[in-house]
């Protein structure tokens, strides 16, 4: 048996292998190579297409891409296989396109599935569509309900029921997740903000002082910095205090958070606008508090956001109901973005004076010099964690 053929359209002599099998000829060979054969089959299928008024794609031979190549049928380029995305839907685990083609086809799909990108992202996490969430957006005036600063652009839910809750501001949504939606904690750093909180105590009755005012010439570099360690150089350059002082903070606390008591203190708190040293914090509770703006009120808005007892429904002047997550009360849609400062101020007045009043905590405050009180240390929890 001969190791080539001719074909019969192309008139060429290729090698047998170009050949499919065909058992009704007497080399059993087909009689037309395979890039011919592709040819007439697209030819044949291409005016079956259009006699139904259909439409088909430019054919092109599959065997024509070389090994280790993929081709794209958008781009209609051939390029290296890590340019594809992974699927292991089709045999070769690659996606149809390449990633730039694929990343536009399926912005074109959810574009004519789902109107937007946007809506079809609400849909998928939250449940909701584009008009439901810009409903939401109006009816709390554009502003993030829980801080009351700056503008809402983020869809809050509850991890465990999955339900929509509001719309947030970018601080204060992952400020809730520094802090694991954990309402103690939150309203317990809203209290050692103010100093009210058992290490404030302590502070008071080991050092004199609720807080470490730190060295007069922080942030300068001196002989004395170069020959310490680098910890004490950042310290004293951060802070204000050396090494010695935070592993007295860290004494005090045993080592824990001043805050949840929870994990371990590995971060020293300081107050930016005095630049006193607070105390040692971990890393959530650290990062929770800046990221809800180092505000007592704005902590206790959150607390009380994430009971369910923020935001509420209340009659609207025209019928119906609106939103209402201030006090005093005010329709969320006739403020301004930039005119939230005073309903900020007195709600955040109010909630202080609640938290003051309630028996509970009133029992357990200790009087400390200069009519100052401080809850006592929270042994239990403490305990609990150790």
């Amino acid at each position: 048996m001969s190791d080539v053929k001719k074909c019969r359209d192309c008139g060429l002599f290729k090698p047998v292998g170009e050949f499919w099998k065909r058992k009704a000829s007497k080399d059993g060979l087909a009689l037309y190579c395979k890039e011919c054969f592709g040819l007439r089959g697209a030819k044949s299928y291409r005016g079956k297409r259009r006699a139904e008024g259909k439409k088909s794609r430019e054919y092109r031979r599959y065997s024509a891409v070389p090994e280790g190549m993929k081709y794209c049928p958008r781009c209609k380029e051939i390029q290296q296989l890590d340019a594809f995305g992974g699927n292991r839907a089709n045999p070769d685990g690659r996606a149809a396109y390449c990633k730039p083609c694929h990343n536009k086809a399926m912005a074109e799909i959810r574009e004519r599935n789902h109107g937007s990108s946007r809506n079809y992202l609400l849909k998928l996490r939250y449940g909701i569509t584009e008009r439901e969430a810009d409903t939401l957006l109006a009816r709390q005036g554009g502003i993030c309900v829980i801080c009351l600063r700056s503008p809402a652009a983020h869809v809050d839910h509850g991890h465990v029921t999955g339900l929509v809750r509001s719309m947030l501001c970018f601080g204060c949504n992952g400020g809730l997740g520094q802090f694991e939606e954990d309402v103690w904690v939150i309203k317990e750093a809203a209290d050692y903000l103010e100093r009210l909180t058992w290490h404030a105590r302590l502070m008071r009755l080991e050092l004199g002082a609720d807080v470490i005012e730190g060295w007069p010439d922080r942030g300068r570099r001196t002989v004395a910095d170069l020959k310490g360690t680098p910890r004490d150089y950042k310290l004293r350059h951060r802070y204000g205090i050396n090494e010695r002082d935070a592993l007295l903070l860290l004494d005090l606390q045993k080592g824990r958070c001043a805050i949840c008591c929870d994990r371990p203190a590995e971060h020293v708190d300081h107050c930016h606008d005095t630049l006193a040293v607070r105390g040692m914090l971990c890393g959530g509770c650290n990062t929770g508090m800046g990221q809800l703006r180092d505000d007592p009120g704005t902590l206790r808005r959150a607390a009380d956001y994430l009971l369910g007892e923020l935001v509420t429904e209340v009659p609207a002047a025209g019928g119906g109901t609106r939103l209402s997550f201030t006090v005093p009360d005010v329709d969320p849609s006739t403020v301004p973005l930039d005119g939230w400062d005073g309903y900020r101020e007195r709600d955040a007045a109010h909630r202080k004076a609640l938290r003051e009043a309630e028996p509970a905590i009133r029992e357990s405050w200790i009087a400390l010099p200069g009519d100052r009180a401080v809850s006592r240390f929270p042994i239990d929890r403490w305990l609990a964690a150790r």
